[in-house]
């Protein structure tokens, strides 16, 4: 893999050989952690953060999230991903070749996670999706957890507004796909990486998080366009 000076990395379109590249890396958790209860339950911080803890149940009375804290997340992760996308687009579509959108997701956002079937069909249905649709999923979702109602309804119970703040971001990543073929779009979890987000108890340097990100910025005209990545290899939305 050609070698890139990571720290440029950022969400704004940058020019390579006519190609514009985006990558869109925002973050915020809406999760507020109870540290000394989270050790009481005995388990590794890194697990849950990454999104590889079997006893997610248990983590709901030490893992927090609040309303206000969830509009902010929603805020950042997907909405402002999706703003600046939209205000550099007439850019973007003037490269000659195709422009590269990367969009910095989380193994949180597999549909998997979300116990409701109806939401998991609702954003998992690529020729149906549009914008107007993730705003009403996202909408409810608001609605639901202000009135205390996620788990009724169908909602992640665990870090839920971050879980869904990247589950939207991968559904609107199908959406510009869909809408711009010429263009290579995609999503990736980058892996584990040591980050403020996670408290910096991350597996990973913010280089190896790098690795994913840049093979989807870097990508060959014709490449793949509307996939999730687990790093550098295609995985299930």
């Amino acid at each position: 893999m050609p070698k890139w000076p990571y720290d440029l990395i950022a969400s704004l379109p940058q020019v390579l050989d006519n190609n514009m590249i985006q990558v869109n890396n925002a973050g915020a958790s809406a999760v507020v952690v109870n540290m000394e209860g989270l050790k009481a339950l005995n388990i590794d911080p890194s697990s849950w953060f990454s999104g590889q803890a079997d006893n997610l149940v248990q983590l709901q009375a030490v893992v927090k999230t609040t309303y206000e804290k969830a509009e902010e997340c929603l805020n950042t992760n997907y909405y402002g991903v999706r703003r600046v996308t939209e205000a550099l687009l007439p850019l973007l579509k003037l490269s000659p070749a195709g422009a590269r959108i990367v969009n910095l997701s989380s193994r949180w956002s597999q549909l998997k996670r979300i116990p409701g079937e109806h939401i998991r069909k609702e954003l998992s249905d690529v020729e149906t999706l549009t914008e107007e649709r993730v705003e009403v999923v996202l909408r409810r979702f608001l609605h639901d957890l202000k009135e205390n109602a996620p788990e009724g309804n169908g909602w992640p119970l665990t870090a839920p507004a971050y879980g869904m703040s990247k589950v939207t971001l991968n559904a609107y990543t199908r959406i510009l796909a869909k809408k711009f073929p010429n263009m290579c779009i995609n999503c990736v979890h980058p892996g584990y990486v040591k980050t403020d987000i996670n408290w910096n108890t991350g597996t990973m340097s913010v280089e190896e998080g790098a690795r994913g990100p840049v093979m989807l910025a870097l990508l060959p005209d014709g490449g793949p366009t509307g996939f999730y990545f687990d790093r550098t290899e295609v995985a299930e939305f």
